[in-house]
């Protein structure tokens, strides 16, 4: 099997060493892991079932959006949702 050769800091290797202990992996499987996932290119298997689309807790609701472009020449703030400026 080819080998590959690196060079990180010595803070990414403290932390690459942690988490590969954390795992009980050797540093060698863990860097292996990285490299074949982000190679792979595609999400995660159950991905958007799990992470996604995982949440239990209550329906999450966007807050009122401010209008960037007429927040910034002094126009007075819109609300996307009623498309009425805010009263401040």
């Amino acid at each position: 099997m080819p080998k590959l050769h690196l060079s990180v800091s010595d803070e990414i290797a403290t932390q690459v060493t942690a988490r590969a202990k954390a795992r009980g992996l050797s540093v060698s499987q863990l860097l292996t892991e990285i490299v074949c996932r982000e190679m792979d290119g595609g999400w995660p298997d159950r991905f958007f079932e799990e992470v996604v689309g995982g949440w239990k807790g209550d329906a999450l609701h966007r807050p009122p959006q401010l209008d960037l472009e007429a927040s910034s020449r002094h126009e007075p703030r819109v609300d996307h949702s009623t498309h009425r400026p805010f009263e401040d």
